[in-house]
C-alpha cells in the first residue's frame, strides 16, 4: 500500500521540491486546494501522515495542527524556517510529532517520514474514520462531533442515530428502519425512546448551529440534509 502524505505548505518551490522528493520513495502526495478548506481536503484525502509549515496564509500551521488533532492521530511533522525553541515547544505541545527547521536534506526528511510511519502503523491501522458533514467533522472511532473548535460528545444511541443518517444523507430513514437497527445493534430502544434521543440529538447539534441539518419527515421518518 503507497503510504498517502498530505502537505500543507504555501512556498511553490518547497513545494514542488517535497512532492519531486517524496514520489521518487512511492509515497501517494496531495495537498490543499484552497488554504480556507484544509480540514476538508485533509477529511477527503485520509493521509497518513501530514507535513505542515508555520506561515501559511489563512491561519498558521499551528492552527491546523489543533484542528487535525482534534479529530485524528495521524502524524503530524512540522516543517518550518523558524528556529525559535518556542515554537517548537508549541508545536510538540500542540500534538505534533516531529520538527524539522529549513533549509532541509530531503535524505533526513525521508528518515524521519519513514520512522514516524513505521512507528505509527506497525502497531495500529491508519487515520481515524472521519467525515465531513456541514463543514463538522465526525468521528467514527470516538463516537463525537466537532466544528469550529467546539466537541460535542454523544450518547451511543445518539451517535448511532447521527451515523446512520448521516451516511444517508438527503435520504429518508424510517423510524421503524431506525429502531430496528438500534435493536440489531443490541440498543433496546422502543418508540418514545428514539422521540427522546432525537430530541436530545438536536439539542446537541445546536451547539453546533446544526439542529436544521437533521429534518423530520411527517409520518415518513428522519432525513440528514446539506445546510
Amino acid at each position: 500500500m503507497n503510504m498517502k502524505i498530505f502537505i500543507i505548505e504555501d512556498d511553490a518551490h518547497v513545494l514542488a521540491a517535497l512532492h519531486e522528493g517524496l514520489a521518487q520513495w512511492s509515497y501517494n502526495v496531495s495537498s490543499p486546494d484552497d488554504f480556507s478548506q484544509v480540514m476538508e481536503n485533509f477529511v477527503a484525502q485520509q493521509p497518513h501522515l501530514v507535513i505542515v509549515d508555520i506561515q501559511l496564509p489563512k491561519y498558521d500551521g499551528f492552527h491546523w495542527c489543533r484542528e487535525i488533532r482534534a479529530v485524528s492521530k495521524v502524524p503530524i511533522l512540522f516543517l518550518s524556517s523558524r528556529d525559535h525553541p518556542m515554537d517548537m515547544v508549541m508545536a510538540i505541545n500542540l500534538g505534533a510529532d516531529d520538527y524539522i527547521q529549513k533549509p532541509f536534506h530531503m535524505d533526513v526528511l525521508r528518515a524521519k517520514i519513514q520512522a514516524l510511519l513505521r512507528r505509527t502503523y506497525t502497531y495500529e491501522e491508519a487515520a481515524s474514520d472521519v467525515i465531513e458533514w456541514n463543514h463538522a467533522m465526525i468521528d467514527f472511532k470516538s463516537g463525537g462531533i466537532y466544528k469550529d473548535g467546539k466537541t460535542v460528545d454523544l450518547t451511543r444511541n445518539e451517535f448511532f442515530i447521527l451515523s446512520v443518517l448521516v451516511k444517508s444523507t438527503n435520504e429518508i430513514i424510517s423510524r421503524h428502519e431506525l429502531m430496528k437497527m438500534l435493536w440489531d445493534d443490541d440498543q433496546f430502544i422502543n418508540d418514545n425512546t428514539l422521540t427522546a434521543n432525537m430530541t436530545r440529538l438536536r439539542q446537541k447539534l445546536s451547539e453546533l448551529q446544526l439542529s436544521d441539518a437533521i429534518v423530520t419527515k411527517k409520518g415518513l421518518g428522519y432525513m440528514a440534509v446539506t445546510l
